[in-house]
């Protein structure tokens, strides 16, 4: 008979706490730090905290993966009650997250490392799939073998409001973030073997992009009509998000849309009113 199954993430899956609960999802935090402070990320600093810190002397935090021991703390409860543990994580090719829950995993017996290759709720929906399975009966092997398949099909992807965020992360020049505000450029990017990256600008009034944003993101692919996430890092009129989840309603009929809001990682990157739609694949 086959062992009972415990669904695990990281934190930056980005799914809500209604998510995560109906879904049944465990979740380890990662550690925020910032001015010789840490912080659990989501637990003891949020979003909001990000914004309010930044606009009072323009620091922006640094992100730090969840330890082996942290890993092996979070993981052996589970197992010495008899579970097995498919655990999801951030792209190993933007954090060494991943690696320590595999160092973590070997040492115990029926602990299964998916390694997304996405960030954001693009982890989140194999999350739920994974959720979705367990609950069909799969077990932990087979979910954990069907996850890594699906990887390639999930579409994730974001567009920006500023390069500040990415200047003062060091992640592009200052004379890259000053150009694109002066020509208002909005950079997409979207991840592609395990990495973000920029694959076209936009041009023009931040509102006027998420439609045209999504609507060229949907277009002309076969998508899973089940889970379709529009997410956020804050700072979006909800009535230009109403208007863009039914958007992508329309075009995808029978999907359930969720909003959901960033966390602490994609946020530190990229800046308020970040804006993407991701789902997955037919």
């Amino acid at each position: 008979m086959s062992k009972p199954v415990i669904i695990s993430a990281d934190s930056t899956c980005d799914l809500s706490p209604e998510l995560l609960e109906r879904f049944d999802i465990k979740l380890i935090p990662l550690t925020i730090l910032l001015g010789g402070e840490s912080y659990l990320d989501g637990v003891e600093f949020t979003t909001e905290d990000i914004y309010a810190r930044y606009r009072a002397d323009g620091t922006l935090p640094k992100t730090s993966a969840p330890g082996i021991q942290q890993f092996l703390d979070f993981f052996t409860p589970w197992v010495e009650k008899g579970f097995e543990i498919v655990h999801l994580d951030i792209s190993s090719e933007l954090s060494g997250t991943c690696s320590n829950a595999c160092i973590a995993a070997a040492e115990l017996d029926g602990v299964y490392v998916v390694d997304s290759r996405m960030l954001s709720t693009g982890v989140g929906l194999l999350c739920i799939e994974g959720a979705e399975c367990r609950d069909r009966g799969m077990e932990a092997a087979r979910i954990a073998e069907h996850l890594r398949s699906l990887t390639e099909k999930v579409d994730t992807s974001f567009v920006l409001n500023t390069l500040d965020f990415m200047w003062k992360g060091g992640r592009c020049s200052g004379v890259a973030a000053l150009g694109a505000n002066l020509l208002h450029l909005k950079p997409a990017l979207e991840m592609a073997d395990g990495k973000l990256g920029v694959y076209k600008k936009y041009r023009g009034s931040i509102e006027a992009v998420y439609r045209q944003y999504v609507r060229e993101r949907l277009a002309g692919k076969e998508i899973r009509p089940n889970h379709i996430f529009v997410t956020d890092s804050g700072e979006v009129p909800e009535e230009t998000l109403r208007e863009l989840m039914a958007m992508v309603r329309e075009t995808v009929p029978g999907a359930e849309v969720h909003n959901t809001k960033a966390g602490c990682t994609v946020t530190s990157h990229c800046g308020p009113k970040t804006l993407g739609v991701l789902f997955i694949r037919a």
